[in-house]
């Protein structure tokens, strides 16, 4: 599901939408998304390597950082959640580092989850946002990560109902 054409201002919106159905409840998907250790079993764009390092548990302001390689190029992402609200809504801004040094950066991952069936289920609502990135047009858009990451977005919804199917049975 794609967001608005534009923002309002007549410029293109900088922004990619997907939801899902994860059949249960908004706490558990929470948890899941704010334990830092699993996010390798999340992701669906193939780019993290390994486990993330961070807090056992995210919150407000917490700093955690990933391993990632794309086209065969590494470096460390960085990111500090920005939005947090339990059991509903989880959001870091995301920067990259290679030797310590930022050279791109900005986007925004978020989560919302709304429950459905008497709670007994949740609407996952994940959205990339590059509105703050640096270079937007540059760093994000003419290589093509919007679709990329629209795709990554199906495939992590997928993940992330897998592993709360699991998570729920053991």
């Amino acid at each position: 599901m794609h967001a608005a054409l534009t923002d309002g201002r007549d410029r293109p919106a900088r922004r990619r939408t997907r939801q899902r159905v994860v059949h249960a409840p908004p706490g558990a998907v929470f948890s899941l998304l704010t334990d830092v250790g699993r996010h390798d079993e999340l992701d669906g764009s193939g780019m993290l390597q390994g486990r993330p390092h961070g807090p056992e548990r995210l919150v407000l302001g917490s700093r955690f950082t990933m391993a990632m390689c794309q086209r065969g190029v590494s470096y460390r992402s960085v990111n500090r959640v920005v939005e947090y609200r339990p059991d509903r809504l989880i959001a870091w801004e995301t920067t990259g580092e290679v030797a310590g040094v930022r050279v791109v950066g900005g986007q925004r991952w978020r989560f919302e989850l709304e429950p459905t069936e008497g709670g007994r289920s949740t609407l996952v609502t994940q959205t990339y946002d590059w509105s703050r990135a640096l270079l937007p047009r540059l760093t994000v858009e003419l290589p093509g990560y919007p679709d990329r990451m629209e795709r990554a977005m199906a495939a992590t919804l997928e993940r992330l109902a897998a592993a709360v199917s699991r998570s729920e049975v053991g």
